[in-house]
């Protein structure tokens, strides 16, 4: 039986990925736990010997606004939705004196400072594969600013995670086309198919998810897709913060017994969240996350079970590794 694997990603974006959804003045101290909280999620992977995937949006890679002006794509995203477009959003908050939440350069080079941690892509602009009025065109101009923005680093952008998990399968040869070699997939259950409406109830039976047994996540590595490039599904979100102690302690529990199962089965577990979800409650998200390790390194020891990047997970499935 081969070992199972705990691999981890993290959608890295701060504000370019929720700027629709706030007023980012009210979320000042949300967005200062985030940056707090960073290098102290590295020191715990460093310390705990975790790999990591951080799906870095590429304009967090920008020193400052004069950079970011001079880095837009030839090709813009024409959504049909406005208030989705980074580039509006950015031009009318330049000014606010909150340059800190658009740009991350220091941050960057701590993750590439830590062994074990892979940079990889969550796009340039947090790019919306699902929306109506934007074009294939338009991704792959998006995927080469984000490629060469991180060249700039020395940083060979290997795994790709779609921003709001909006899968698109025909967009996968623009990301074989930009050295691409795995993006995150959904998981194969019905309420995270991000090609149907994102009703109420399907919202509700995600967040259900987290707590109830709704189905196996675990998966073994070779049903991985290895077609153009190799997906890996995630198998778990984890939950922000809930303001219910009996909550996070479900949501807690499910996950390390999802991770023991994967483990005696030799599978995949793939959990994921963003950083910025840990500024709510950044002590006890922390908590949280040394408990889950604790878990992993029991069947680190016991199982064989293995710590993997989205890179390393898919190394073995590629012609060219």
């Amino acid at each position: 039986m081969k070992k199972g694997a705990l691999v981890i990603s993290l959608d890295f974006e701060l504000v370019w990925g929720l700027f629709d959804h706030i007023t980012i003045q009210d979320k000042v101290t949300y967005f200062d736990n985030t940056l707090i909280v960073i290098p102290r999620l590295l020191d715990i992977f460093e310390k705990n010997n975790i790999h990591v995937t951080w799906a870095t949006v590429g304009m967090l890679f920008n020193e400052n606004w004069e950079e970011w002006y001079a880095n837009h794509p030839t090709l813009l995203p024409t959504y049909e939705n406005q208030k989705l477009d980074p580039y509006g959003y950015g031009e009318q908050h330049s000014k606010t004196g909150l340059d800190r939440f658009f740009f991350a350069p220091q941050l960057i080079k701590a993750i590439q400072s830590v062994k074990g941690q892979e940079i990889g892509s969550h796009t340039y602009s947090h790019y919306y594969c699902l929306e109506k009025g934007q074009t294939q065109a338009q991704f792959d101009a998006d995927l080469q600013q984000a490629v060469s923005i991180a060249n700039k680093f020395s940083i060979k952008m290997e795994s790709l995670v779609f921003p709001r998990n909006q899968f698109n399968e025909s967009y996968l040869e623009v990301c074989q086309k930009n050295q691409i070699k795995t993006v995150r997939t959904n998981p194969n259950v019905w309420y995270w198919d991000a090609n149907i409406p994102d009703t109420i109830f399907t919202k509700l039976t995600r967040t259900g998810d987290a707590y109830l047994p709704l189905g196996k996540k675990s998966y073994k590595a070779d049903s991985i897709i290895s077609s153009v490039v190799v997906g890996q599904a995630a198998s778990r979100f984890l939950r922000p913060q809930h303001s219910q102690i009996l909550l996070n302690t479900a949501r807690v529990h499910r996950i390390k017994n999802e991770i023991i199962l994967a483990a005696k089965n030799g599978e995949v577990y793939h959990l994921w969240w963003h950083p910025h979800n840990f500024g709510i409650d950044p002590e006890g998200a922390l908590k949280a996350l040394l408990d889950i390790i604790q878990v992993f390194q029991y069947c680190r020891q016991t199982y064989g079970m293995e710590s993997l990047t989205m890179r390393e997970l898919a190394a073995p499935y590629l012609t060219h590794s």
